[in-house]
């Protein structure tokens, strides 16, 4: 099944292409759209909440600006919420009846979250417009459960790893890796990084540490549960989705060796970090590889790196990598007012489905389209040469596990756990105690 949803994705993708956790962490301040023009009383009120995805809010105001050239009539308010936080604000506006509009995030939340709660509107008829059915079964699968859409997507990626190449160059490492596909083993992982740790130690090359096992905050998990599910091929949940299934023989032997790697120097835990700090931890030199890769990432970074970031999937003990898949559009929350749903709609449509609007939107997240028909966005621009190896990685995509139940419970549980097996508690307890707290929030 795994691999005929990654075919199934790839084909949509691979020439036109195509968090819990996000590509960056920021805040910013609560910005809005210039007032409608349209005369008082006929205007209709929307309020929008993004996380942080690409540079889409900080491009905003302008997009808002543009759809109100269309849509005088509507107002659009919005804020950007963080990944440490985020999800308790949202939390707490549905508990006290203040829930945005509309909201920017990927299908974890939109479906597997707040749509599976009786929190969101139905968009099926959104899709039902889309007549040329140029969206791949994968996006859909996951946009939608027991067949109600939560979420209409604007864009999609892989989440990968990446490399320092030249630190790698350096420390004889690149003998480890297959260049061409951008693949390894899980024991030539464990032997390129125990090279740049020997390359360190003689001074050889100006990187502090190895790599770096964030385990400090929820944002960029998906890079660490990628790590841990494919150095011996686990699985994260059932594929059924009925329960999470961290604590197999597979995935405690991968944790077991993390730990290894961590106590004899090939890798560094860090239990203050998340994703965010990891990155930039990256881009300054300070580690030689970055567990939370993406296009996006590679935007918001590049100037910064004063060497070659190498994108790389995550390594396997057959060479075979099962990336997670990283998708992000909108969803509207039931607020019970039906004239903001169908304002909300007309957004949606303006931002995903405008051929003009939805390839700059697109460009903005740092991804890739989710209508194949849409071509190459980045064609003609700075970026079109650096998408090809971000296109091979969506050849490279799993089964997409992210809708089970208790979704954003578990992801609160996972860094925790981290933290406790890179301090000293036995990995069986540890992981057997998420387990049990993650299963324990499903239904």
């Amino acid at each position: 099944m795994k691999k005929f949803l990654a075919l199934l994705l790839a084909l949509c993708m691979i020439f036109s292409l195509a968090a819990c956790g996000g590509s960056t962490e920021s805040a910013a301040p609560e910005s809005s759209a210039p007032s409608s023009t349209a005369p008082e009383g006929d205007t209709v009120d929307l309020v929008l909440w993004t996380y942080p995805v690409g540079t889409l809010a900080d491009n905003l105001d302008g997009v808002i600006a543009a759809f109100n050239e269309v849509h005088p009539e509507i107002n659009i308010s919005y804020e950007l919420l963080d990944y440490q936080n985020g999800d308790t604000k949202v939390t707490s506006a549905i508990q006290g009846g203040t829930a945005p509009d509309l909201i920017f995030e990927g299908p974890e939340r939109l479906v597997g979250n707040w749509g599976r709660n009786g929190l969101m509107v139905d968009l099926a008829d959104l899709w039902a417009e889309d007549a040329a059915g140029d969206i791949s079964t994968g996006v859909a699968e996951a946009s939608q459960l027991d067949g109600a859409y939560y979420m209409y997507p604007l864009s999609v990626t892989a989440h990968s790893m990446a490399i320092n190449y030249e630190a790698f160059e350096a420390a004889g490492a690149l003998q480890y890796i297959d260049e061409e596909t951008r693949t390894w083993t899980t024991d030539d992982f464990v032997a390129a990084m125990a090279a740049v740790r020997d390359a360190i130690d003689a001074g050889t090359i100006n990187v502090i540490t190895p790599g770096i096992v964030y385990c400090g905050a929820q944002g960029g998990d998906q890079g660490t549960r990628a790590l841990v599910n494919n150095l011996y091929s686990g699985y994260f949940t059932q594929e059924d989705g009925t329960a999470y299934t961290a604590d197999s023989e597979e995935n405690i032997k991968a944790l077991e060796l993390l730990k290894t790697m961590v106590d004899d120097g090939s890798l560094d835990a860090n239990l203050s970090f998340a994703a965010a700090d990891e990155l930039q931890a990256f881009a300054n030199q300070t580690c030689a590889v970055t567990f939370c890769w993406n296009y996006s990432n590679y935007v918001s970074y590049a100037e910064q790196t004063q060497f070659t970031p190498f994108v790389m999937a995550f390594p396997s003990d057959d060479g075979v990598p099962e990336l997670e898949m990283g998708m992000y559009g909108f969803g509207i929350f039931d607020n019970g007012d039906d004239a903001k749903v169908e304002a909300a709609k007309e957004f949606i449509r303006f931002v995903c489905n405008d051929a003009d609007t939805a390839a700059e939107c697109i460009r903005y997240t740092g991804f890739f389209p989710v209508h194949s028909d849409m071509g190459d966005v980045y064609e003609g621009t700075d970026e079109a040469e650096l998408k090809e190896p971000f296109a091979l990685m969506s050849t490279y995509l799993g089964r997409f596990y992210n809708l089970t139940d208790g979704w954003t419970e578990q992801c609160a549980l996972w860094w925790p756990m981290l933290q406790q097996i890179f301090s000293g508690t036995d990995i069986q307890t540890a992981v057997t105690d998420y387990v049990t707290q993650a299963n324990a929030n499903i239904g």
